[in-house]
């Protein structure tokens, strides 16, 4: 068995994608590759083999696949815009901002989308024909715009939940702005969920973890990258809670290519249940989204 493991991870770091799935299921995997590198969106099955590719007319870090196979991308300028991108590459939906930088996007059960910007800080939501239907003021103390704010989400109760890398702070504002709940000192965080027990799940960026805090901002549940050296965690840039309860983690190997995975599942009792380190075809990812999920 030893030597079978040995012979697993010896493939990982030659470049060998990885992807088996305890279940069966044939996953693909959609990612933003970013860093020392192209900045493109790149989808491949289980078998490592790419089934579609994009390529952003600016800076994209953050996507989301859409149920009708589209794909939802923030994109940073000339001109700054959220697109609609259709399985043959072509711009389906486009709302163009007015702002330095969008890279945090969300499409919304109502057929809004909620848009990220940044400069100011804000979380607009428009409607299907690109009218802005609601803007949220964002707090905090970045002053530059490109680490004003990466994901945001809106949550049941209405209001806003956004990841402030460049502070290391999340934080959940209600429809007028005011600040209701905030978690700091998470460095570089990309991404922040509200769960369905009302915990939040936290990316901890170059911290190299992930932690789940209650509603009194106690840590009640922790991933760190030390419990598991051979995966080379860098930097947690992306989470996905999947149906079957267990955590797809990007991992952004920014400075860092060819050494460990760009993405792993790992189950509540903090056990790996797969991994993906194509470093042949990828260099380095930030958000990483199993489809269909």
């Amino acid at each position: 068995m030893n030597r079978l493991l040995s012979v697993i991870w010896m493939l990982l770091y030659v470049g060998i994608s990885y992807t088996a799935h305890a279940d069966g299921s044939d996953r693909k995997l959609l990612f933003a590759e970013y860093g020392n590198t192209i900045n493109r969106l790149l989808e491949v099955d289980s078998t490592g083999n790419v089934t579609w590719e994009y390529h952003p007319p600016s800076i994209c870090v953050i996507f989301q696949p859409l149920p009708n196979g589209n794909v939802l991308m923030g994109c940073g300028g000339k001109p700054t815009q959220v697109q609609e991108v259709n399985r043959v590459g072509e711009v389906v939906w486009k709302y163009v901002s007015s702002c330095p930088q969008v890279l945090g996007c969300e499409r919304l059960s109502n057929g809004n989308t909620l848009i990220a910007e940044q400069g100011p800080c804000q979380a607009v939501e428009v409607d299907p024909k690109g009218k802005v239907v609601h803007i949220t003021p964002l707090t905090t103390s970045e002053k530059p715009y490109h680490l004003q704010v990466r994901n945001v989400h809106k949550l049941r109760n209405g209001n806003i939940l956004a990841a402030h890398e460049g502070e290391g702070a999340v934080r959940e504002v209600d429809p007028s702005g005011k600040v209701v709940w905030e978690f700091k000192g998470v460095e570089n965080t990309g991404d922040a969920q509200r769960l369905k027990n009302g915990h939040t799940l936290i990316s901890c960026g170059t911290q190299k973890r992930v932690i789940e805090v209650d509603k009194a901002c106690k840590i009640v549940w922790e991933f760190k990258g030390e419990e598991a050296p051979e995966l080379n965690i860098v930097w947690v840039s992306s989470i996905q809670v999947l149906k079957n309860g267990n955590l797809l983690i990007g991992n952004f190997l920014r400075n860092h290519e060819g050494k460990g995975v760009h993405a792993f599942e790992l189950t509540r009792k903090k056990k790996v249940v797969w991994t993906y380190a194509d470093h042949q075809l990828v260099k380095s990812l930030t958000t990483v989204r199993a489809v269909g999920e």
